[in-house]
Order: C-alpha cells, then sequence, then structure tokens
C-alpha cells in the first residue's frame, strides 16, 4: 500500500491518500479495453480506464455498459422505424381497399335500383301483354 500525507497550505490540515497498485483483484474482469462501439462518434468511445485505480475501471464499465445501451437503444430503435413503415404501408393499402369496397358498394346500390326499375318494367310489361292477349 503507498500512503502520502501532504499539507496543501499552512493553515488546512493534512490529507492523507492511500492506495494499492498490488490488489487487483476486482479489477481483473474489466472488459475487453480493445473493444469499440462503431455506431459511437470517436469521441463518445470509452476510454480505457487505469487500471490501479478503481474509479477509473468503475467510470470505464459504466461507460461501456452506457455505450451498449445506447447500441441496443438504436438498434430497437430501427426496429420500430421498419415496423412503422410496413404498417403505414397496410395503412395505405387499407385505405385504398376501403375506397374500392366504397365504390363497388355504390355501384352496387345504383345496378340494384335500375334492376328494381327494370323487374318494375318487365312486370308492368308481362301484366299489359295479358291483358292485351285476353
Amino acid at each position: 500500500m503507498i500512503t502520502s500525507t501532504r499539507r496543501v497550505s499552512p493553515d488546512k490540515s493534512e490529507v492523507r491518500i492511500a492506495f494499492t497498485l498490488g490488489d487487483t483483484s476486482d479489477l481483473k474482469d474489466v472488459e475487453d479495453p480493445s473493444q469499440s462501439f462503431p455506431d459511437l462518434e470517436q469521441r463518445l468511445q470509452p476510454v480505457p480506464p487505469c487500471v490501479s485505480l478503481r474509479e477509473s475501471v468503475q467510470v470505464y464499465r459504466e461507460h461501456c455498459r452506457m455505450a451498449r445501451e445506447l447500441h441496443q437503444v438504436k438498434h430497437d430503435m430501427s426496429l420500430l422505424e421498419e415496423r412503422k413503415r410496413k404498417l403505414l404501408a397496410e395503412l395505405v393499402e387499407d385505405e385504398r381497399v376501403a375506397m374500392e369496397i366504397a365504390c363497388l358498394e355504390e355501384e352496387f346500390r345504383v345496378l340494384s335500383e335500375e334492376n328494381r326499375v327494370l323487374v318494375g318494367v318487365h312486370t308492368e310489361l308481362t301484366n299489359q301483354t295479358r291483358r292485351d292477349s285476353s
């Protein structure tokens, strides 16, 4: 263990700093410092830690975790954007089909009315033919 004591100024009390260079047991599982995050801007890439400083390793781990989380969020967003495009295409198709159905319903209504009129004319002509032949 290395211990250093310093007095910053004559009117301040001493500051004691202690750290160990040999005890790196919980620092051994630091992520591979060569890992990179291609979708992260260069200036935002995690900087490899100073493995002798526990806080540096903790900051590095947190930075890597956030970079992975950002990557996942961006991936999820791209999947959602693709799903949105597909749903919009389906919506456009559904609207086209709905308009076609509305046109066909109108055509059916017109033809049904025309059929009703023609059946009436046919009935009237049939009755008139019977009267004339009797």
